[in-house]
């Protein structure tokens, strides 16, 4: 898996988790779902994403994106 399916995988489970959460806990958990999204456009936009750093030092290889 390289790490352009490794963080849409991790933002993927991260959104759904922080649903449900804020479905069955608190509102406030969908506040995450929202600092997901806002992590996905300025990655976008930047190029900078902490999730890509860290699969790239667990050994994912590198994918188009985030070379």
């Amino acid at each position: 898996m390289t790490i352009d399916r490794a963080v849409l995988l991790f933002a993927g489970f991260m959104v759904l988790l922080s649903l449900a959460l804020g479905f069955y806990v608190s509102p406030w958990w969908h506040l995450l779902t929202v600092f997901v999204g806002l992590n996905l456009v300025q990655a976008s936009f930047t190029g900078f994403c902490p999730a890509a750093i860290v699969f790239r030092k667990l050994g994912c290889p590198a994918g188009v994106a985030f070379k």
